[in-house]
């Protein structure tokens, strides 16, 4: 029988009785090197699932040895609490632990006891919910999306395509360290590893690939007057990202702090996505991004952007990461992940234990290799990062639904209502009309 080779492998003392397929087990290493040349090499061709191009055992080994660490991490959690039903079509397959539904936790969490683990969206679950797991002695890890996500954005119900799970804080709360800062300060990374950073790095800025998407189009760098050009990344200011990590700086702050900073330069202010699709807070009024600002990018992506400046000012934005990809000057005037390793300017309050200096692409391969988890759109498979950036850049990783459409109509009448009152308050002098329900 078959698990005798399973058996010898696993380093267990086996008996064997009769005469065979696997009788030269009993002959000891020699037996073995012979019953595993013709069991799993002689006559056989392995294919990559992903690809469908050839692949070693060894390289078989090693993709099936990380799904079963994923399945076997997930087996810590008794539930997890926070996620909507439209993202469970993709992270069902990362959160999967192999023994049968996934826990999503209802209403009931009288099972739940002092040692258990869990795991949880935490802006998507009620405070005393989250209290009441505390009083028990129930241990929250967080839940998150990943640095690249989709094709098409979370606010339009998009369902991610990464996702980050730490059990020892979130990584944009500067308060505590998460497990990627933990990686950050006291990993060791081997050059191999790097190696693998520097070219996924270079992948994503050759197909013009970030958070939301690829943006292949060449964005052409425009001199004005010989200035220096800086983009100012505006942010979510009600996302966590900003209140845990933004140090009390607000998008027009951030802007009149870009400008101190940088008086003679033409400042370019790009709103958040989120925000221009109509669903979340932090829009600055035109009039006043203008009394600062040189000009306003709504259509570009951030990718396409950034090949196109000298330099990024950031609260606690991704875009700083994606512009570090880029060879851009990031300035943060947050605590973002990436602040603290010496490859930005910090204005924020950096914590004092991120004292260890890092690479550019020690950075990339533990902010985009080690710490998130990714799902392949096509197979729907667990997958590497690179695996999920040639989706990206094929156009292979649209994932979409009656209810993606809904939220983008939803998106434009609530920013038709917003412009309609401000147009009503300013040019007609009135109040405005009520605004649409969030």
């Amino acid at each position: 029988d078959e698990a005798a080779l399973v058996a010898v492998l696993a380093g267990r003392r086996v008996t064997l009785r009769g005469k065979g397929r696997f009788a030269a087990l009993a002959d000891g290493e020699a037996g073995l090197a012979d019953v595993v040349a013709r069991e799993l090499l002689a006559g056989r061709i392995y294919r990559n699932p992903f690809s469908g191009e050839e692949m070693s055992a060894l390289q078989v080994v090693a993709m099936l040895s990380a799904w079963r660490e994923l399945i076997f991490a997930n087996r810590r959690y008794a539930a997890i609490f926070g996620i909507a039903r439209w993202k469970r079509v993709t992270m069902d397959a990362l959160l999967w632990d192999g023994t049968g539904p996934i826990r999503y936790a209802g209403r009931n969490m009288a099972q739940l006891a002092a040692g258990d683990r869990v795991l949880a969206w935490q802006t998507r679950v009620k405070p005393e919910v989250l209290a009441d797991l505390r009083g028990r002695g129930v241990v929250i890890g967080e839940i998150e999306d990943g640095m690249i996500r989709s094709n098409g954005l979370g606010a339009n119900c998009v369902p991610p395509l990464s996702v980050i799970v730490d059990e020892e804080a979130a990584h944009f709360d500067p308060s505590r360290p998460s497990r990627l800062e933990t990686i950050l300060q006291n990993g060791d990374i081997p050059p191999e590893m790097v190696a693998r950073a520097a070219a996924l790095r270079q992948r994503l800025v050759a197909a013009g690939i970030s958070k939301y998407g690829a943006d292949g189009r060449e964005h052409v760098r425009q001199t004005v007057g010989g200035k220096r050009r800086v983009l100012v990344a505006a942010q979510v200011e009600d996302d966590r990202a900003v209140l845990l990590g933004g140090a009390g700086c607000t998008n027009r702050a951030l802007l009149a702090r870009a400008r101190e900073c940088e008086p003679e330069a033409h400042i370019i202010f790009k709103p958040h996505p989120d925000v221009e699709a109509g669903h979340r807070r932090g829009a600055v009024p035109e009039d006043e991004v203008m009394a600062t600002a040189d000009a306003i990018e709504r259509r570009a992506s951030i990718g396409a952007q950034l090949a196109g400046v000298d330099a990024i000012h950031v609260i606690s934005s991704l875009a700083g990461f994606e512009a570090l990809l880029r060879g851009a000057e990031v300035t943060t005037h947050g605590v973002p992940f990436y602040a603290g390793w010496g490859l930005t300017r910090d204005l924020g309050p950096v914590p004092a234990r991120r004292n260890r200096r890092r690479t550019l692409d020690e950075l990339v391969a533990a902010v985009l290799i080690l710490y998130p988890r990714y799902l392949d759109p096509v197979t729907r498979l667990p997958c590497g990062p690179e695996v999920l950036v040639e989706r990206m850049a094929a156009g292979q990783a649209l994932v979409s639904s009656p209810l993606v459409a809904l939220r983008e109509m939803q998106g434009r009448v609530q920013n038709w209502a917003r412009g309609w009152g401000l147009f009503y308050n300013k040019v007609l002098n009135r109040q405005p009309p009520p605004q649409p329900l969030p």
